[in-house]
Order: C-alpha cells, then sequence, then structure tokens
C-alpha cells in the first residue's frame, strides 16, 4: 500500500472515528436516535476531511516539514485558527439549508466553543502529521546512512585484495631459485590466504579462528623473507574463536607491524598475538618490536592502520575499540576491542 492510500484510509477512518464518538455521546446526552442524527455527524466529518487536507497541501507547498520547530508552530497555530472559521461557516451554510439555523448558532459563546473545538483538532490533527513525517524521515535517513555505510565498507574491503596480494607475492619471490621445496610449501600457503582472502568480498564477518589461519600463513611466508629476524608467539584464549571480526583486519595489523616495526631493525624482532575475553568483548593484542612515531615524520598512520579504523567504525560503531601506542622504548602494541553481539 502506497503513502497516498494510507494517507486516505487514516483520514476516513480516523474522522469516521470522531464522528462516531460524537453521535454516540450525543445519544447518551440526550436518548434520543434517527437517521438525521448521523446525517448531522456525517457532513462535519467531510468538512474535517476537506480541511485538513487544505491544510496538508500548504504544508507541502510551503515546505513547512524542513522547518525547525520553532518556526512551523505559529505557522500552524494561525492556518487551524483559519481552518476553524473556515469549518464554522460551512457548518453554518449547513445548518441553514437544512432549515436548523437558530440565533443561538451566532451567539459569542457558540462561535468561540466551535472554533476552539476545531482548533484543538485540527492542532491534534496537524501534531499526528508532523510526527509521522518525522519518524518516516528519521527511518529514510538512517536507510540512506546505512546505505552509505555498506558501500564505504564494500570499497574498503575491495581495496584489501590487491593491496594483500602484492605484498604476499613479494614475500615468496626469492624462494622459486633459491628452495624450490620452500617456494613449493609457500604456494600453498599464498594459495591458503588466497582463498581465505576471497572472503572480503562475500562476508562482512568471519570467525577468529579462521582469520588467524590466514596470520599464520602469512607469517610462515614472512618468516622465510625475514629468516632468523623474525620470531612469532601465540597466546590465544579459545573462547575467542568464535567471536566474530571483519576478514584481514589482523592481517592487516601484522602486515603493518612487520612492515613498520621488524623490517626496520637489524636484528629484527618478534611479532606477539594474544587474544583474551573481557566483559564478553574480544580483546585481541599484537605486540611487535620497534617505535610507533604517528604525526612525527618518521612513521605516519599508513593504509592498513586507516583502512582498519575505518571499517571498526563502519561495522561496530562507538561500541569497539581500536589503539595503537608505544608499550615501552622497544615495543609497539596494538589493541582491538571487539563486542560479542552487534
Amino acid at each position: 500500500m502506497n503513502k497516498q492510500r494510507i494517507y486516505w484510509l487514516c483520514q476516513i477512518l480516523g474522522w469516521s472515528f470522531y464522528g462516531i464518538l460524537s453521535a454516540f455521546l450525543y445519544f447518551l446526552d440526550t436518548q434520543q436516535a434517527s437517521p438525521k442524527l448521523f446525517l448531522n455527524q456525517l457532513i462535519p466529518i467531510v468538512f474535517h476531511i476537506l480541511l485538513t487536507h487544505m491544510m496538508r497541501y500548504i504544508i507541502i507547498q510551503r515546505g513547512w516539514l524542513t522547518l525547525s520547530l520553532y518556526r512551523v508552530i505559529p505557522r500552524i497555530f494561525l492556518v487551524t485558527i483559519a481552518l476553524s472559521f473556515l469549518n464554522y461557516i460551512l457548518v453554518i451554510v449547513y445548518t441553514y439549508f437544512i432549515g436548523e439555523l437558530s440565533e443561538r448558532d451566532f451567539q459569542s459563546l457558540a462561535i468561540f466553543a466551535s472554533t476552539i473545538l476545531s482548533v484543538i483538532l485540527y492542532l491534534i490533527w496537524a501534531m499526528i502529521y508532523f510526527t509521522f513525517h518525522y519518524f518516516e524521515r528519521s527511518n529514510r535517513t538512517l536507510q540512506y546512512e546505512a546505505a552509505a555505510k555498506e558501500i564505504e565498507l564494500n570499497n574498503l574491503r575491495s581495496q584489501l585484495n590487491p593491496h594483500f596480494i602484492f605484498n604476499a607475492l613479494n614475500s615468496i619471490r626469492a624462494l622459486v631459485d633459491e628452495d624450490p621445496k620452500k617456494s613449493k610449501n609457500a604456494i600453498t600457503q599464498l594459495s591458503n590466504i588466497l582463498r581465505n582472502s576471497l572472503m572480503v568480498d562475500r562476508k562482512r564477518l568471519i570467525p577468529f579462528k579462521e582469520e588467524l589461519e590466514t596470520v599464520k600463513d602469512y607469517l610462515g611466508l614472512e618468516s622465510v623473507r625475514y629468516e632468523e629476524r623474525l620470531k612469532t608467539r601465540f597466546d590465544l584464549d579459545p573462547k575467542a574463536e568464535d567471536y566474530l571480526i571483519p576478514p584481514l583486519m589482523i592481517q592487516t595489523l601484522v602486515e603493518n607491524a612487520i612492515k613498520h616495526g621488524i623490517s626496520t631493525l637489524r636484528q629484527g624482532g618478534e611479532v606477539a598475538i594474544k587474544s583474551f575475553i573481557n566483559n564478553e568483548s574480544l580483546v585481541i593484542q599484537i605486540r611487535n618490536a620497534g617505535q610507533y612515531e604517528n604525526g612525527k615524520n618518521k612513521v605516519r598512520e599508513g593504509y592498513g592502520l586507516v583502512n582498519t579504523r575505518k571499517r571498526l567504525e563502519l561495522i561496530y560503531g562507538n561500541q569497539s575499540r581500536f589503539e595503537i601506542k608505544n608499550e615501552d622504548k622497544n615495543t609497539v602494541l596494538t589493541e582491538i576491542v571487539i563486542p560479542k553481539t552487534l
């Protein structure tokens, strides 16, 4: 059902309910019921429908739906007063044609009471109308923001594949001639990595244990290139295995740790990955030898870190946390906190 049909259905049902209620209260007061009574209630219903539809036309044509509250309230109030007087005139004309017009209809109290009742009814109608459009606009904005975030997230995911493949191929390039056996094992590891990296395009989140398989294959490739200069250590909580995380996120951070940490040190160093549960959130810590000096010309926050921040923000909002800092003068700590459920 489209919005136009919903609008007219609400108009007819809402004002009909008001007319039936008015007729019922009149019957309780006078104990009189006749077809004429219901006809006298039907005509005002038609007037209310037409006049509120006129108000809707004014609201749309003058763009009042986009105005701030303090600007729209006086405008609506003036329109309701004008339409209430118009409603009173229409009722007087109808009463005249059915031959029931009397001097009482022109008394100040009768005019005031009729106008005030109409003003109240039209203000209630306007409040309902604006409330409906407020929630509709808010819902549309949320849908737009969600769509925009999904598009941005897809763009970030699509950027990871070529970036990752290029670095992985560099890790095994020298092996082909030097050690065919190791190169065969490295190609198998690369095959596993590429197969897992396809999840970036298909899945928004994967289990932490699947991400670790990619990380271990990647570290296996890098250990061939750096040999004794690269040491690895894992301290993993089994409870963390089923937590969902963005694919290739840990691999990207490990790659960053090697590129900006281990590779810059003549003696190399260690990359340690630790996971544990804290307040039902998954905490992932990556420690590597080196120093983090963001914003001091020596080391800038690179593509991998910017990408990770954006992905976490788009998926988890303020429920996640990402931090990179110097734990001591020889160690960089990268820490991610991810909620259990979205």
